[in-house]
């Protein structure tokens, strides 16, 4: 086993040990700044009932909430951040996101509208040595469990611009994925919430996917 798949089977069993059940746990980061941290309620519980019934990933069905400074952070291997305006990581905070995102951990970040200017501000403070540099349509987090030929699907629409995957690469390794003009948050919501073609959440839902068995090395 190479050192990545090391330490992502610790923090699995970290999850698992901690929590005191048979299925892992993600989470949603919560920042401080006044941006909305907590939007899109029904998102991640929807993503994790897909990816249980799909791909039999025995994820719990309850998402938890975990704050960027909080050691509890290393619990989750995955952990997802939304929102449309303004974030602020102390430096504090910062480093304990960069422990947790070089130990193996895992940051889906996904512009809801708004976030662009603030969340490339604060990674920077994270990573101040990494720029997010854009995917090609090849990269493997693309052709996980889904094959999306073109990259991210198209959601919704903001300033009429394409989709687009943004990556922090560190020797190598993918362990920040940011996904810009899109909403992927949005498609995973129940459909009552945007009324979206069931084929367009269903395809949010599969990008989303490809991202958790990524972040788990499930292939």
């Amino acid at each position: 086993m190479n050192a990545r798949l090391l330490v992502i089977a610790l923090l699995l069993c970290a999850a698992i040990t901690s929590q005191g059940q048979s299925s892992l746990k993600i989470a949603k980061l919560k920042y401080g700044g006044g941006g909305d941290w907590y939007a899109n309620k029904t998102s991640l519980p929807n993503l994790i009932k897909f990816c249980n019934a799909e791909l039999k990933m025995n994820i719990n069905p309850v998402e938890d909430v975990v704050e960027v400074g909080s050691p509890d952070i290393f619990s989750y291997p995955f952990v997802h951040m939304t929102g449309h305006g303004n974030v602020v990581f102390s430096d504090a905070e910062a480093q304990n996101l960069r422990n947790y995102l070089l130990s193996g951990g895992f940051l889906h970040v996904d512009d809801n509208y708004g976030l662009d200017q603030f969340i490339r501000r604060e990674m920077k403070k994270v990573f101040p040595e990494l720029s997010f540099v854009e995917l090609p349509y090849d990269h493997q987090v693309y052709h996980m469990k889904y094959n999306f030929l073109d990259g991210l699907p198209k959601v919704h629409e903001h300033d009429g611009k394409q989709p687009q995957g943004f990556g922090l690469i560190w020797q190598g390794r993918l362990i920040c994925y940011y996904s810009y003009e899109t909403d992927l948050g949005n498609g995973w919501e129940d459909q009552s919430v945007y009324n979206d073609p069931e084929e367009m959440r269903r395809k949010a839902l599969q990008m989303g996917a490809n991202l958790l068995s990524y972040a788990f090395m499930i292939e």
